[in-house]
């Protein structure tokens, strides 16, 4: 019987992890990998104390930390059930090799994140990694030289933009919106756009609505209609698409959500069923940011730890 099962191996999980081994929990932290969406992330110049780094580079350090601490980790491990049983939470897992695990506990930190969201059109399955792919820090440099579309209207489609417009020949950038809302990235941030209309290769097409992907045994073009209906399509060798997320919450029942699949937490990171806590982009918090997510993850291991104390 454990006394907290950490969920999740990016920042909110690391975070809940460094206190949890500081005030000598019997805990273990359980994760697919480690990194998660940090280890997508590309350049990251707003974490405080660290003038900046890369999603890469921050991934390294947490697994230093684990080191330093010898903190108990098992990466790999896939979760498909939290119950309870007999005053306990149950955790249903298997592991890379599909042999399943199980973890009694008192307590639990959900701290999963959230996954990329998928446009669905004919040929992005098809041609996933043979030119389409949702992490342009891992697969960009890929198509040095190369012409590349970059499909989304947020911070990751603007950050994807900027990194690939140093690399690639031709940029085009596809954004749902019309220009007159935030110059058609109406919730990214400002700086990141005029790096993107500044870029020289860089074009960006506005209210443009991706109706397919089109290739033969790699990607070699786009079809999307305009704001006017028409159909159009741009010759292309890479498409990185990045259209927002969604959360890794499908494994447990038990906790409230909201109607977008995130745990809705208090401001205790405390979830509607007792002993289960959630931290980070998983959960209901109205900024999806590095730092909130790790300021989460250390309040929903000291409200872990405030329940095990009073739990008889």
């Amino acid at each position: 019987m454990y006394d907290l099962v950490i969920i999740g191996g990016s920042i909110s999980g690391v975070a809940a992890a460094i206190y949890a081994v500081r005030r000598k929990l019997n805990f273990v932290l359980i994760s697919k990998d480690i990194g998660g969406e940090v280890l997508l992330s590309g350049e990251i110049y707003n974490y405080p104390g660290i003038p900046g780094t890369d999603g890469v580079k921050m991934t390294e350090a947490f697994r230093e930390q684990f080191k330093y601490y010898d903190m108990p980790a098992e990466e790999g491990v896939e979760v498909t059930s939290v119950s309870q049983k007999d005053g306990a939470h149950v955790i249903a897992a298997k592991d890379e090799s599909g042999k399943e695990k199980t973890y009694k506990t008192k307590a639990v930190i959900v701290a999963t994140g959230i996954h990329p969201r998928r446009l669905g059109v004919p040929g992005e399955k098809e041609f996933y990694l043979k030119g389409v792919t949702s992490c342009t820090v891992c697969d960009g440099p890929l198509f040095k030289g190369k012409v590349t579309a970059t499909i989304g209207a947020g911070n990751s489609a603007l950050e994807s933009a900027i990194m690939m417009a140093g690399i690639a020949s031709k940029v085009y950038v596809l954004s749902n919106k019309p220009k007159s809302e935030g110059r058609g990235f109406p919730k990214g941030d400002a700086i990141l756009v005029d790096k993107v209309l500044a870029a020289p290769n860089v074009e960006v097409f506005y209210e443009a609505t991706t109706q397919e992907i089109k290739g033969d045994k790699a990607v070699s073009g786009v079809v999307y209609k305009d704001k006017a209906g028409k159909t159009k399509e741009i010759a292309v060798q890479g498409v990185m698409v990045h259209i927002g997320f969604i959360p890794n919450s499908q494994f447990i029942d038990c906790v409230e959500k909201d109607k977008a699949g995130q745990i809705i937490t208090d401001k205790l990171a405390r979830t509607s069923c007792d002993g289960i806590f959630a931290a980070g982009d998983v959960t209901n918090i109205p900024y999806k940011q590095i730092a909130i997510a790790g300021g989460e993850g250390v309040t929903a291991c000291l409200s872990a730890i405030d329940y095990l104390n009073k739990k008889k």
